[in-house]
């Protein structure tokens, strides 16, 4: 009886062990899947021309948690695109994975109290603001967005951070 115990014991721990692993590695390689979105963690962020400090600083990023897209990783370093199409690579640990997105469409921008264009218009938004993603709905143009106090819906055409068929919750 202690022997079929001692092995329901074991063979229930071996499957919780198995679960927790397989979540670690779904979260490692969700987190660390390339391309993907990051926001600039500081005011101030110095993007380099290649993967350390011994190479010359191309771009100085005062916009925190602007967006940028990370394309490739050596190290503690990533190779980033900004929303400009420009590639330069950052310190790892200059970015987070906060959601944020900047407003590409030229001059104002409508933000609408719900996901069509023809709900009310909440604010306007002029170009390259950064805004906090709050989630994008699938099968869904647009997207909830957080612009300081103001708080609606921006379609993702407008935008730069978010991939065209991307789901954040």
């Amino acid at each position: 009886m202690k022997r079929i115990l001692l092995v329901l014991i074991i063979a229930c721990l071996a499957g919780v062990i198995a679960a927790v692993a397989q979540e670690h590695k779904d979260r490692e390689k969700n987190s660390h899947s390339l391309p993907r979105f990051v926001s600039l963690r500081a005011d101030k962020v110095y993007a380099r021309s290649g993967p350390g400090v011994r190479y010359p600083i191309e771009w100085v990023y005062t916009q925190k948690s602007a967006p940028v897209e990370v394309i490739s990783e050596y190290e503690d370093w990533r190779r980033i695109r900004d929303w400009q199409g420009s590639e330069s690579w950052i310190k790892a640990q200059m970015l987070t994975p906060k959601r944020y997105v900047k407003v590409v469409t030229l001059g104002e921008n409508n933000l609408y109290a719900k996901d069509n264009y023809k709900s009310k218009i909440v604010a306007k938004i002029e170009d390259e603001v950064v805004g906090e993603v709050k989630k994008c709905p699938a099968d869904n143009s647009f997207c909830l967005l957080q612009f300081g106090t103001y708080q609606g819906w921006m379609p993702r055409q407008s935008l730069f951070g978010i991939y065209p068929d991307e789901i954040v919750d």
